[in-house]
């Protein structure tokens, strides 16, 4: 009977150590633990809330942030305006021409630490003189090294050393949905950081009614990070703090950010520079081809199993595609192990190669997957 009495009490205080354990550690895992269960009525769903699930932007700000300039320009602009009365009698002239002095502004990134600044070619057209100012709030003169109207990419650079650069990623593992930062100063807003998501890849803007034949190669990211006028540019950076794009353009009825923002890929920014630092001017390759996006009526007509791809309708006798023996009528699928998507991603691929350099470009023709290596031009 007393052993029976002393197992009991034994029992008891084991379960209530073991009780008291249980408790602590369900407190402890309370407190660590990221996730919750959320109830509505009979359902039940766990939400996770831990930090490693959330975009965490300090390091990309804080790193990239020094790195993006301001950059202000004078230019003279020529304007005509409209004779007076007492000139039109006396000189015959009904329209009079001068000049003036006309001022702009926009963003730039540091990508040397010796000074070497990418920007937009439309933000220092015509410039007379180019001014730099630092998030540091120094101002310096730049000089132009060379611009490419063709991607909208200019280069600068200011005398100094030691400088703080954004490095660069390679656009091309950029995925949809990913998180980017765009840094610029809209409306002389020094230093303004705003985020979102990339929205598309290997976009192309509508044609410049006023010059419809201005060759432009095109294959924007586009993403919804707020840009604004004097945004441009400036850098579009990676979670990482790298650089996958330069700001470069809006779609707006109004001038203002209206949710739709476009920057040149880093692969093409830094083919550009990379030239313009070595020759001042872009030493570009041709493919020599007229081409056409794969719609429905073309893939049906052709037996294609998708609309990936350009149709070449015309091509030059001399052009290197032809050279290596690629015919009109001839799908183009693939150049140098990557995948074509459609016109912008041609002109993107070809803008990677240098004249001279081979590159392997796959077509289907007849329905057969043909290889050719091209000797670009």
């Amino acid at each position: 009977m007393k052993k029976g009495i002393l197992y009991f009490f034994i029992a008891a205080i084991a379960g209530a150590i073991s009780a008291c354990a249980v408790v602590k550690l369900s407190n402890r895992n309370t407190a660590t633990d990221s996730s919750a269960v959320v109830q509505s009525d009979t359902q039940f769903r766990t939400v996770d809330l831990s930090n490693d699930k959330w975009p965490d932007f300090t390091f990309a700000a804080e790193t990239c942030v020094d790195a993006v300039v301001y950059v202000k320009v004078r230019a003279t602009q020529q304007v005509v305006s409209n004779a007076g009365p007492l000139f039109r009698f006396f000189f015959g002239y009904e329209r009079i021409p001068y000049s003036r002095e006309v001022q702009g502004s926009g963003s730039g990134v540091i990508i040397r630490e010796d000074g070497y600044i990418v920007t937009n070619n439309h933000v220092i057209a015509g410039a007379n003189a180019i001014e730099v100012t630092l998030n540091n709030n120094r101002t310096y003169p730049a000089r132009l090294i060379g611009t490419d109207p063709a991607t909208d990419v200019a280069l600068i650079k200011i005398e100094e050393s030691g400088l703080p650069i954004v490095p660069f990623a390679d656009s091309d593992h950029l995925r949809l949905g990913e998180w980017v930062l765009a840094i610029g100063s809209p409306y002389d807003l020094r230093s303004t950081i705003t985020a979102g998501i990339v929205s598309a890849k290997g976009r192309s803007m509508p044609k410049d009614s006023n010059n419809p034949n201005e060759f432009r190669i095109e294959s924007f990211i586009q993403t919804d990070a707020a840009v604004n006028p004097g945004n441009s540019g400036g850098a579009l950076v990676n979670k990482e703090g790298k650089l996958v794009g330069v700001n470069t353009a809006i779609i707006s009825q109004t001038g203002s950010y209206a949710g739709y923002s476009f920057a040149v890929p880093s692969n093409i920014v830094k083919r550009i520079t990379d030239d313009l630092m070595d020759y001042g001017t872009v030493h570009r390759a041709r493919l020599g081809i007229v081409m056409l996006p794969i719609n429905d009526e073309i893939a049906k007509e052709l037996k294609l199993s998708s609309v990936n791809g350009v149709y070449i309708t015309d091509m030059a006798s001399d052009s290197a595609a032809a050279e290596a023996g690629i015919k009109v009528g001839d799908v183009v699928v693939e150049i140098g192990g990557s995948k074509v998507t459609g016109v912008s991603s041609v002109q993107e691929l070809v803008n990677n190669f240098h004249p001279g350099d081979r590159a392997e470009v796959k077509v289907i023709r007849g329905g057969e997957v043909l290889s050719f290596e091209v000797v670009l031009k």
